[in-house]
């Protein structure tokens, strides 16, 4: 992954920050703790091996103490962190909602064939898709975000879960030949991908979609935790 670009000067530059690019089994995966292999999963060995201040996931009582507290002090029993002000949205992409002063599209796709879940498109000079927890993108959200459909996107985020196969009826994410397949029909301007398991190791696997992305004219990298992205939106 090129390092990212400075700030555009103005006002409207925004950054998006990606905060949490792997899947929900997180890295180490506990499978590869408690049936061990020979040889071990290279990237959960690596993922063990870092010392605390390389792996973030060590180092959480370091970064945000008060969450880590056993004994409350005084005055904390009636201190808030966090109000949550909660409002439903309905997935559907004609029923677009406002947050911060932001538009945002819902995109509804499977997550498995039994379940719909939303993606979401905003951005007013910057169009931007994001499909996280997919396993097929529906006609007309494919139709919103595609180039040759309702215009081409500046960016799409969207998940690869696994590094092989294809997937079937039983699946709930996509793979990564999945995922390329959509980038292609989709035709975005840059792709990002998230959602990974313990399958991709990071810099073998950017490499090899570095030789994709020059193949077939659209730039793709796997993201990672801290990516910053400067948009206007």
């Amino acid at each position: 992954m090129e390092p990212p670009a400075a700030a555009p000067a103005g006002d409207a530059a925004s950054s998006l920050i990606f905060l949490g690019t792997g899947c929900s089994g997180a890295l180490p995966d506990a499978r590869c703790l408690i049936h061990s292999s020979t040889p071990p999963c290279p990237v959960c060995s690596q993922a063990l091996s870092l010392p605390p201040e390389r792996n973030p996931n060590y180092s959480v009582a370091a970064r945000f103490s008060y969450l880590m507290k056993n004994k409350l002090e005084e005055g904390d029993e009636v201190s808030q962190v966090a109000q949550l002000d909660w409002t439903i949205i309905e997935g559907d992409i004609d029923k677009p909602f406002v947050s911060s002063g932001l538009e945002f599209v819902p995109l509804p796709v499977m997550h498995g064939e039994d379940y719909v879940c939303s993606g979401f498109l905003f951005g007013r000079k910057t169009r931007i898709a994001y499909l996280s927890d997919v396993s097929r993108i529906l006609p007309r959200t494919e139709h919103a975000i595609s180039k040759s459909g309702a215009g081409q996107l500046d960016l799409l985020v969207l998940e690869t879960n696994r590094l092989h196969g294809e997937g079937d009826a039983r699946s709930c994410h996509l793979t990564l030949s999945q995922t390329l397949n959509a980038i292609k029909r989709i035709s975005p301007k840059r792709a990002l991908l998230i959602g990974m398991n313990h399958e991709f190791e990071h810099q073998k696997e950017n490499q090899t979609l570095a030789e994709w992305s020059s193949r077939e004219g659209i730039p793709v990298q796997l993201a990672h935790d801290g990516l910053c992205v400067f948009i206007d939106l």
